[in-house]
């Protein structure tokens, strides 16, 4: 009787563990998954394709609405730096958050607009020059580096777009190159 009783609980034993490995199998394959498809989303919204920055930055719990906050805010305060937002800034704007994945019926796009028609508040800047400097302390340097080309090479494009004389020569503005600066003085 004995034996039975043994064999009876070695059963339930087994299957005890066999259950919670099973569950802690199929979490781990949930999360998985669930990276993925963040790491997918943030790749779109970002047009970043490095996939060791893109997933640092799921771990950060930094979605796809977070990045494109932080991708286009500096491309606006460039935009806005001289006081003034030409034609051709508004389009490489545009363009930009086009890349970026903001499109069309999303509320970063909504957002967008209304900055595009209206100069975002100081707070705004003080708040992404924050956010990035937090950000950059949390990955590793070469990330953090690839992260600002990405981000300022944007920014750049914008402050380029109204330069020049008849689209022909680059120039920056003065307040533009200092707005330049001051973006990239929050990375690393």
């Amino acid at each position: 009787m004995s034996d039975e009783i043994l064999g009876d609980r070695r059963t339930a034993l087994e299957d005890q563990f066999f259950q919670r490995e099973s569950e802690r199998l199929r979490k781990q394959l949930h999360e998985k998954q669930e990276r993925a498809e963040g790491i997918r989303a943030l790749a779109e919204a970002s047009g970043l394709d490095d996939e060791a920055i893109l997933g640092l930055l799921i771990e950060k719990n930094i979605g796809p609405a977070t990045f494109a906050a932080f991708s286009l805010v500096p491309l606006i305060e460039v935009a806005w730096a001289d006081g003034k937002l030409e034609k051709q800034e508004r389009e490489a704007v545009m363009r930009a958050a086009e890349v970026g994945g903001v499109v069309q019926g999303t509320p970063a796009y909504e957002l967008l607009t209304t900055w595009l028609d209206h100069s975002p508040e100081a707070a705004l800047l003080l708040a992404w020059e924050s956010f990035t400097k937090a950000l950059c302390e949390t990955l590793p340097e070469e990330k953090a580096n690839d992260l600002q080309e990405t981000v300022l090479g944007r920014a750049r494009t914008v402050a380029d777009a109204a330069g020049g004389f008849l689209g022909l020569t680059t120039k920056i503005s003065r307040e533009e190159q200092e707005m330049l600066e001051r973006l990239a003085r929050a990375f690393p």
